[in-house]
């Protein structure tokens, strides 16, 4: 009698990107996964104790390819700026996963090396060792909500987009001027929020970064 095949952890965790990549992090479950590689439930469990905790190794993933070759280069600004570039591109390559990332966080290999540049930046900018933890976090709070929040945008089927083209016209350039006189002030430079998103990527963080630099003695 020929036994099940006994999956490795990472034929685990390329079936389950695969998953996240044509699904999303709400459908997903061990079960679909289970079936999708032909066994049971309770043979995955022996390498991850729950969804999440697999979720959160689907995530590490797309951070450690994120920061495989990397080398730190330039002053904290610029080294800041190319992570947070590095990290958009990649979840951009795969979008199903960057809410995963947002939601659920990582702890392992690639979540640490991302930390350490982070926090090794934030020392070289000479802020004070105190001060290094919070703006640290305040950096990946906006990185994740950016990335997650453009990748949901880039997941949408074309008919979708289209419809939400055709709905953000008619609210903005239809819109009543004495109930809303600043919109229909400058609706006809009003764009969505689809528009310039590598741009307004870049300025935000600019913004957040010139913010810390206003900290540092």
């Amino acid at each position: 009698m020929t036994g099940r095949k006994r999956w490795t952890t990472e034929e685990i965790l390329d079936t389950a990107a695969e998953l996240l990549r044509t699904g999303d992090a709400e459908s997903f479950s061990v079960r679909r996964l289970a079936a999708a590689l032909g066994t049971d439930s309770s043979s995955l469990y022996r390498h991850f104790r729950n969804k999440t905790e697999l979720l959160r190794a689907v995530a590490d993933r797309i951070l450690l390819a994120a920061m495989d070759g990397h080398r730190p280069e330039g002053d904290w600004k610029q080294r800041v700026t190319a992570l947070a570039l590095r990290l958009r591109e990649a979840f951009g390559e795969q979008p199903q996963l960057a809410t995963v990332w947002g939601r659920y966080g990582s702890s392992s290999t690639g979540s640490r090396l991302v930390m350490e540049e982070l926090l090794q930046a934030l020392r070289a900018s000479g802020l004070p060792d105190e001060e290094v933890p919070a703006q640290y976090h305040r950096i990946v709070v906006l990185l994740a909500s950016l990335i997650a929040s453009e990748a949901g945008i880039s997941t949408i089927a074309p008919e979708e987009h289209e419809q939400a083209m055709e709905q953000f016209r008619v609210a903005v350039l239809g819109a009543d001027p004495e109930r809303f006189p600043a919109l229909a002030h400058f609706a006809r430079d009003m764009r969505p929020l689809a528009a310039d998103r590598r741009a307004a990527f870049e300025e935000i963080l600019a913004a957040q970064l010139a913010r810390i630099e206003a900290r540092i003695p």
